[in-house]
């Protein structure tokens, strides 16, 4: 008999499952693939971040280097050892993840797993056979997976998905995205750096899907089109078809039917929650009417003993929030007062530059009625930037306009995924934009912008 079967391997489930174990709780893991991490670690978070990286060396190899008196030659790359590079990152972070459940004592399963009763999780392996685990707690972290588009069918060759463009063994002619948000952001800048045309057709009006900060999505935009992404907003994909290995996409826009031919086109229009043949009809648990499982303040279904995070509950789709999730869940079921303050979780997007959030963008806070102050300050401004010689950008600070508390931080430009974490602490801390103006950041660094968009917000930058 275990305490606790979690169901799903990736980074909120093998985060729950490490917390439990350490909790002195007997944890089982059932994973229906071979490897573990989910898809964060197999065909998410990591191998993307990993050819972003290889292409960003490339393009600042072939077209930047100049810039610093570095002079070299043709500069070419190997697509085959690129994306072997990237296989091997992989590798070695799932085979580490089977490590840590052997280090903390925690039983693998590899099969579909599916719930019986609130005691019994089945698992169906490869051959057929099946294995019933008995347990006191069920815990669902079996995450998300890609929306389909009606008209649109993938064949996992010249209509792929965010896993299909991951693998491209030559660089398209022209790569077509629907979907302008982190993922089709993200592999169209992969692809675009390698030599390949990029047009991203989004049904909205702008890209990020209208969460991110209105500042930052239009500098964005404007960085992004300058760097050769084509755009076409405000355009409904009503279908694709392939003839002699090309794809046309037919989409609506203005009031016309328009069509453009490409030879790859990526589906990347965002994610559902995976809760397909999990057996929640043989306990009774009910989804929501977009799949999502809903949960109280302890990660607990409507049925007792059976918990659910990540993607499968409503709210953001992040790795590092079902991480979060996971702990505090366990720590729940053991006693412990975890939370999760869901005011202060960053948000990433790994374009060049990249863009970081966290809580409150400025819309939000006008549509609440809420009074605030903003600071601002570029990273023209800054001499770390200018020895990077990587420019663009800002960080935006929010704060209250009586308690100068943080309510929100926005950074495009340089290594913002890094730099967000300090605004993150102080969202969780309650800190004020004071707080991080008075204290010292080193000199010359890059969060010396977070420190002078901190004093702005009493209109007191000191390089500016």
């Amino acid at each position: 008999m275990y305490d606790l079967v979690v169901i799903g391997s990736g980074p909120g489930g093998y985060i729950a499952a490490i917390r439990a174990a350490q909790l002195d709780m007997k944890v089982a893991v059932v994973e229906r693939y071979p490897t573990f991490g989910g898809t964060c670690l197999n065909v998410g978070c990591i191998p993307s971040k990993a050819l972003l990286e290889s292409s960003e060396r490339y393009e600042e190899a072939r077209e930047h280097f100049g810039d610093h008196g570095i002079t070299v030659g043709d500069v070419s790359f190997d697509l085959k050892k690129m994306l072997a590079r990237k296989d091997e990152v992989v590798s070695s972070l799932v085979g580490g993840v089977a490590g840590l459940f052997k280090k903390n004592n925690i039983d693998t399963f590899h099969g579909h797993g599916s719930i019986v009763d609130t005691k019994r999780v089945d698992v169906k392996k490869d051959d057929g056979s099946v294995e019933t685990l008995q347990t006191e707690r069920i815990l669902i972290a079996t995450g998300s997976k890609p929306i389909s588009l009606p008209g649109v069918e993938i064949d996992k060759e010249h209509i792929v998905d965010s896993t299909g463009a991951l693998n491209f063994q030559e660089v398209p002619e022209h790569l077509v995205v629907i979907g302008a948000g982190v993922i089709g952001l993200e592999l169209g800048s992969v692809w675009r750096r390698l030599g390949a045309k990029v047009t991203v057709i989004e049904y909205l009006g702008e890209i990020f899907g209208g969460r991110a900060d209105k500042d930052v999505t239009r500098q964005a935009q404007r960085v992004f089109k300058k760097q050769g992404i084509e755009f076409a907003l405000n355009a409904a994909v009503t279908g694709a078809s392939v003839n002699k290995g090309k794809v046309t996409v037919t989409y609506e826009q203005d009031g016309e039917t328009k069509t453009i031919d490409c030879d790859r086109l990526l589906v990347g229009v965002g994610r559902k929650p995976y809760t397909e043949g999990l057996g929640l009809e043989n306990i009774g648990l009910e989804t929501t009417a977009r799949g999502f499982i809903e949960v109280n303040k302890h990660y607990e279904t409507s049925i007792k003993g059976v918990y659910a995070i990540g993607d499968v509950i409503p709210g953001p789709m992040l790795a590092h929030l079902a991480e979060h999730e996971g702990v505090t869940c366990v720590e729940r079921i053991k006693g412990i007062a975890g939370h999760v303050n869901y005011d202060a979780i960053p948000d990433v997007v790994y374009t060049h530059p990249e863009v970081a959030s966290v809580g409150k963008t400025e819309q939000a806070l006008k549509e609440a009625g809420i009074k605030y102050k903003t600071g601002k300050f570029p990273f023209k401004a800054n001499g770390r930037a200018r020895a990077l010689n990587d420019t663009e950008g800002f960080v935006k600070i929010l704060a209250d306009a009586e308690t100068d508390r943080i309510l929100g931080a926005h950074i495009i430009g340089p290594r913002a995924g890094d730099l967000i974490a300090e605004l993150a602490v102080a969202v969780e801390f309650g800190s004020s934009a004071e707080d991080i103006a008075r204290s010292t950041h080193a000199h010359p660094t890059l969060a010396e912008v977070i420190k002078e968009a901190a004093l702005d917000v009493d209109g007191r930058t000191l390089n500016l």
